[in-house]
């Protein structure tokens, strides 16, 4: 029960985790943290804490039970960082979690990569993460993302093509968010590991997203940050994997585009400038890249197969601009209108092109 009594300690709102190690390394357990006289934690404790702690824990003096009753009705494992599945080198970090919860399967010392993004991603956004995770995966790294949506998404759905993922979540390790995202998150689960260091039934909090960044760089060598607006969160991953001494990568975007300032300008400040896997792996020789040919989807070749007026439509398509059918139609000067919409069905269909939610076209990614 030990795990559990510390789970509901680290759950007590303004109650600090340096709060927690202090309470610990004087009392030796967290049950006896968690069931000792006020009076015999008052030294270890600010007035803020002592009042956060008594009101919790006379609200929910059962909590360490729910929990354990809560993990083993889900098949939840719940790691510590005495766990011999607990990864060592999240436990380089300033502030590693004290606990983590776990669907599938945490490989504690396998190679990471980490991989975020803004949540508005473009069609460019969105293919090159989807293409470079899986590259990287097939590599043999792990890709860890946040499973948010956007970059994060792509990310996990390219690395599952080929390799394995792992999520870390803001919320609940039982809580879907975005709720859009369950089957993923249940695919995650399957072929790799959702972890996250909140109690189940924690529903996600704005707050949790700054502290659940810390794990994800910190679980991994480097992190790519794929798309990020000037101001985003993504950033903060980044910045903390550099406090960390860690490596950061950034995917360069167009100028004119606001969700790529903030990429463009990590690449100014140093960060290494990502077209496609093999940049990333170049810096971790133990890994190897895909075949020497293809070294990014901007160079990717036509697909076999094209009718004439389908190459033309093809060519004028790309992985990061999408165009639709009316756009199209324009620039080939009307030759063909009446079949534009029919070829577009029919490119679609075959996995070649994919239509947004704005009913316009892009090049889709080739399966790894």
């Amino acid at each position: 029960m030990e795990r559990f009594y510390l789970a509901a300690l680290l759950a007590v709102p303004k109650l600090k985790q340096n709060t927690v190690r202090r309470l610990l390394g004087s009392m030796k357990s967290a049950e006896a943290v968690w069931k000792a006289p006020m009076k015999e934690l008052a030294t270890f404790m600010t007035e803020n804490e002592q009042t956060a702690l008594m009101n919790f824990r006379n609200k929910k003096a059962g909590l360490p039970e729910k929990i354990a009753n809560d993990v083993e009705a889900r098949g939840i494992k719940v790691y510590t960082e005495e766990s011999s599945e607990y990864p060592s080198i999240l436990k380089e970090i300033a502030q590693p979690p004290m606990i983590l919860f776990c669907r599938g399967t945490l490989v504690s010392d396998v190679q990471r990569i980490a991989m975020v993004g803004s949540r508005k991603a473009t069609a460019y956004g969105r293919h090159a993460a989807e293409e470079l995770s899986a590259e990287l995966a097939a590599s043999g790294l792990t890709v860890v993302s946040g499973a948010a949506r956007g970059i994060d998404t792509f990310s996990h759905k390219g690395a599952m093509k080929t390799g394995r993922t792992v999520a870390v979540l803001g919320c609940g390790i039982d809580v879907t968010y975005p709720p859009e995202n369950e089957e993923l998150l249940c695919e995650i689960a399957e072929n790799g590991a959702v972890i996250s260091e909140y109690p189940p039934g924690t529903p996600p909090n704005q707050g949790f997203f700054p502290a659940r960044n810390r794990i994800i760089s910190g679980l991994s060598m480097g992190t790519v940050v794929v798309e990020a607006a000037e101001h985003s969160g993504s950033l903060i991953t980044a910045e903390m994997a550099l406090s960390e001494g860690r490596d950061v990568f950034a995917v360069p975007g167009s100028i004119y585009s606001p969700m790529s300032a903030g990429t463009n300008r990590l690449i100014q400040q140093g960060a290494k400038l990502v077209r496609s896997g093999r940049d990333v792996l170049s810096e971790y020789p133990a890994f190897s890249a895909a075949p020497e040919g293809k070294t990014s989807y901007a160079e990717e070749g036509l697909p076999q197969g094209l009718s004439h007026d389908e190459k033309k439509i093809y060519e004028l398509l790309s992985h990061d601009e999408a165009r639709t059918a009316d756009e199209i139609i324009y620039a080939l000067h009307g030759s063909g209108a009446a079949n534009v919409a029919f070829l577009l069905l029919q490119m679609e269909l075959r996995g070649l092109v994919e239509e947004d939610e704005n009913h316009a076209y892009t090049r889709r990614i080739k399966e790894a």
